[in-house]
């Protein structure tokens, strides 16, 4: 039996477990004229985004103001690209906060081929906190430095890079030295499983440089950490299973590859998703791009869907706000030139959205 069946099969069960939908799970917060990309909250209440690079934004980061309007983040001149200069926001997508009042943006750089870095800027205070660098070969020649989540206990933030699929990893970056390592590069829950992408009938495909109309198979994207900080969970995009790790073994620099890949296990099944959270229950909630669908994996590992409808087209990224809320972005990416075989078809608006969580979770997570 190929790959493909079994992936059918696992994804037929997967809908079949799946109770039924609701179109009312969720709230239209604001529509977007820019497609976003990952979207965080603060503990006091901003909501900031970042902006799909597939798009070609203006702004990487921007800030949510009301009324469906929103501003550079943290102001225009982190985000003008006009010098190139390296501490510029080029190309960020993954973004989170931390429990200091931290954002830390997650900058793969690929619009202007430069060192992709995490930046942190302090909202309490208004300044930027940290610049940390991630040249080769922590971050190698096709690495796309994705998302991340943050350990504030063990100042650590663990990094997913789909990077080509066979040379996907994780990336741990050292707060107090700003020291980095890639682990688990090639381990079978980071690279991407042979299933395709279907969406509304549409197979996602790439052109490639030979004009020739590619489905990709995208590694490890989707990560977060329990509310706890015990576990650590991840998974390919393009992959029917999701996986944990304990954080204290990822965080220890001591492991040798070997070791810490046998710390891995399988956690559960899930559908072909991109950015995850979790709350305090631990209820890990995602996007079922093939649906567009929200669902959630409770914490006995079963799935549930808690919302499909048209709206819901490529939920990218999650994260908590204060008072319990589950925030979203909704940006089609499927039909983006990028995803659509270079014909560009998305229109705006695209949507931030708040979703009826089934626990409360922590703001920036």
């Amino acid at each position: 039996m190929t790959k493909r069946i079994v992936g059918l099969i696992l994804l037929a069960a997967l809908a079949g477990n799946a109770m039924a939908a609701e179109s009312g799970n969720y709230d239209i917060v604001a529509k977007l004229m820019q497609g976003p990309g990952n979207v965080t909250a603060t503990d006091s209440g901003r909501i900031i985004m970042s902006q799909h690079q597939f798009y070609d934004p203006q702004y990487s980061v921007v800030e949510f103001q009301g009324n469906d309007s929103v501003v550079p983040f943290p102001n225009k001149a982190l985000n003008d690209r006009s010098g190139h200069a390296d501490l510029t926001l080029d190309s960020v997508l993954g973004i989170r906060t931390d429990n200091q009042g931290i954002v830390w943006m997650l900058d793969n750089g690929m619009r202007s081929g430069i060192t992709p870095k995490l930046v942190g800027w302090d909202t309490k205070n208004d300044k930027l906190h940290r610049v940390i660098y991630l040249p080769p070969p922590v971050a190698p020649k096709d690495a796309f430095v994705n998302d991340f989540a943050i350990d504030g206990g063990r100042k650590r933030i663990f990094i997913s890079d789909p990077a080509g699929g066979g040379n996907a990893a994780l990336i741990v970056v050292n707060l107090e030295t700003g020291a980095a390592r890639r682990v688990l590069e090639g381990h079978v829950g980071v690279v991407p499983e042979n299933v395709d992408l279907i969406i509304d009938g549409h197979p996602v495909q790439v052109k490639g440089a030979a004009g020739h109309l590619v489905r990709p198979h995208i590694g490890v994207n989707p990560i977060t950490e329990d509310l706890k900080n015990e576990w650590v969970y991840f998974g390919p995009m393009h992959g029917l299973s999701l996986y944990r790790i304990k954080a204290a073994d990822l965080a220890d620099d001591s492991l040798d590859s070997k070791t810490l890949a046998q710390r891995v296990e399988r956690y559960s099944a899930k559908p072909i998703s991109d950015g995850i959270s979790i709350d305090r229950d631990d209820n890990i909630y995602l996007g079922e791009l093939a649906e567009n669908a929200i669902g959630v994996i409770k914490p006995d590992r079963s799935y549930q869907r808690l919302s499909q409808c048209p709206n819901l087209s490529w939920v990218d990224s999650f994260s908590f706000g204060p008072e319990g809320k589950l925030y979203g972005v909704v940006n089609r990416l499927h039909q983006s030139a990028t995803l659509n075989g270079g014909e560009p078809l998305s229109r705006p608006p695209y949507f931030l959205i708040q979703v009826k969580a089934l626990a409360p979770g922590l703001p920036g997570r």
